[in-house]
């Protein structure tokens, strides 16, 4: 037999070839001189020889895969899911998303003893595993994905069955334990590790960058915060039968967000099944004309300007008319108001004078220095431009003073008012997490006596005026209504309307004193039996009370309870006799 002859004259093989030739040659002048029994020894030596070189060199595969495949079994590779991605936590270290790891399953039919017997296996670890996919991969031609991605259960599961023809391949997989709470804030990536949206998106390179010690990025939200808020938006909004809603928890003094919702909310786990207007997180990429809680931004900027004091007599028995166009209020009360009164009344009329006392440059100007004419400088990129009257007249000045004219976001309206209640400083809003007593340095807006003057008549208006239903017990809340009929086909439609109420607590102490503001929005709420009505007061004013009794506890908020001095008893007198 020659050696030759054996597949291994290949040309990857020449230097084998070489030596077997050589080999090939010194048998034959063994076999010459005569020496048989040395030429058979040798051929004995050499087969031994390559089963040893064989044998070493399974030997080898295995030790490694043995050593390098991990804890997870035989049969599994590391599959190609791309870079990984650091933990993302709450402000006290709650997990908000992690990479776990989960399994791909493929069957190679080539591997396969019994087909009869894999096809029962996986039917019974698998119930929800499709038969004919099952069956195409037995019968195909090559290895065949089959399921995934799979828990860590699920594997051990399907390996513990010992089926050849099967094996599995590692997939990080990004999973959010929150489910559908705080999914816009804290946004979704992709397979290949990218963020695609909210906090996901606005911090991928630092998420991406701590995936390798697993350091975990801070977030500024409390999940207990973000839970009350969640609740109690997602039930009114239901109830209510709205087109959607938005929840905003801020802390004035630093800008962080304690917590966002948008309604109709969706799942991150899932997010490639959900729709476009679940996806939308209208907290920072709506913009809405916001009606009268416009007006805390007006009385600001009139007591700012020394235009008017809280006591300012304004004519309010006549609408305002410009040109053709006549400004009224929704109730009128046939006499003139105070500028206090005009806010707890929520006046258009009278907001509409103040902005034109003001006049238009310093109305503009403090709308700039307010941030409402540019995109909130929040870190998330889905922060929407507002929609701004193209010229500053008379008319757009009115409109803006009670919310009309101009669309702002949500986060931007947040910035804004919270501008008014810290002290007169702008500061922007802002995911990550501050230490506590941190004070951002801002930049100063309005003065600190007008911002205790504002705090004070938002007080008011919950004890007083259109907010009395956000009053949470001895959580000295204050808050201003909002109800803005809405543009449809270019027209205003008085029963499709944006109701919100922007509040704020405690209003009492030192300026610099920790104070929260909270958002509530309901878009095209429909009256029912427990609101009574469509308007901020009766639909979203509840919703900020019941949130704020709820999470007072989270953020250290003692209760106390004010001495209110009660009004006097009326006085009625009989027409005919003169009793009292």
């Amino acid at each position: 037999m020659s050696l030759i002859h054996t597949g291994l004259a290949t040309p990857g093989w020449r230097w084998i070839k070489d030596r077997l030739w050589g080999l090939e040659r010194a048998f034959e002048k063994t076999r010459t001189s005569g020496r048989a029994e040395d030429d058979t020894r040798i051929r004995i030596l050499v087969v031994l020889a390559l089963f040893v070189m064989g044998f070493a060199f399974l030997a080898v595969g295995a030790t490694r895969r043995a050593l390098f495949q991990g804890p997870d079994g035989a049969g599994l590779a590391i599959g190609g899911a791309g870079p990984g991605r650091a933990p993302l936590v709450d402000r006290r270290g709650s997990l908000l998303a992690a990479d776990l790891p989960f399994f791909t399953l493929y069957l190679d039919p080539h591997e396969v003893w019994d087909k009869a017997e894999v096809r029962r296996g996986l039917m019974v670890t698998l119930p929800g595993l499709p038969v004919a996919r099952i069956d195409k991969a037995l019968n195909g031609s090559r290895r065949t994905f089959l399921a995934g991605p799979l828990s860590p259960r699920d594997r051990d599961r399907i390996h513990d069955l010992g089926l050849p023809g099967l094996s599995f391949e590692r997939e990080p997989r990004r999973v959010y334990p929150l489910g559908d709470s705080a999914a816009h804030l804290i946004g979704f990536s992709d397979t290949g590790g990218e963020g695609l949206a909210g906090a996901e998106g606005a911090f991928n390179t630092r998420v991406r960058a701590g995936a390798g010690d697993q350091q975990p990025t801070p977030l500024s939200i409390d999940v207990r915060v973000q839970a009350a808020l969640d609740e109690e938006l997602n039930a009114a909004a239901t109830r209510l039968q709205a087109k959607g809603a938005v929840g905003l928890i801020t802390n004035v003094q630093t800008g962080e967000v304690l917590a966002m919702s948008s309604w109709p909310n969706f799942d991150p786990n899932h997010a490639g099944t959900s729709s476009p207007d679940q996806l939308r997180n209208r907290a920072v990429a709506s913009v809405y004309e916001m009606g009268s809680t416009f007006k805390v931004f007006t009385l600001a900027i009139g007591l700012d300007t020394h235009k008017i004091t809280p006591n300012t007599v304004l004519n309010t028995t006549q609408g305002v008319k410009l040109g053709s166009r006549v400004i009224r209020d929704l109730h009128a009360v046939g006499h003139n108001m105070t500028a206090r009164d005009v806010f707890l009344k929520s006046s258009n009329i009278g907001a509409s004078q103040i902005a034109l006392q003001v006049g238009g440059p310093s109305m503009t100007r403090y709308f700039d220095a307010f941030g409402l004419l540019h995109t909130a400088p929040i870190e998330l990129a889905e922060s929407a431009r507002p929609m701004v009257p193209r010229e500053w007249n008379p008319n757009t000045i009115a409109s803006a003073s009670f919310g009309h004219a101009i669309s702002v976001s949500p986060a931007a309206l947040a910035a804004g008012i919270g501008s008014i209640m810290n002290g007169g400083r702008y500061v922007p809003l802002t995911l990550q997490p501050m230490r506590a007593g941190a004070r951002p340095e801002g930049r100063r807006v309005i003065s600190e006596e007008t911002s205790r003057e504002m705090l004070d008549l938002m007080r008011s208006n919950v004890l007083e005026g259109s907010g009395r239903r956000a009053n949470a017990a001895g959580l000295r809340v204050g808050g201003k209504t909002g109800s803005a009929e809405k543009v449809i086909g270019g027209r205003y439609v008085k029963d499709r309307v944006l109701a919100s109420f922007a509040s704020v607590f405690p209003t009492d102490g030192a300026l610099t004193d920790d104070r929260y503001m909270v958002l509530v929005i309901i878009d095209e709420p429909i009256a029912d039996a427990e609101s009574g009505g469509r308007v901020g007061g009766l639909t979203a004013a509840p919703v900020a009370g019941k949130v704020i009794d709820r999470i007072a506890p989270f953020l250290g908020i003692q209760r106390r309870f004010e001495q209110v001095a009660a009004a006097p008893a009326p006085v009625v007198v009989a027409a005919a006799s003169g009793e009292r």
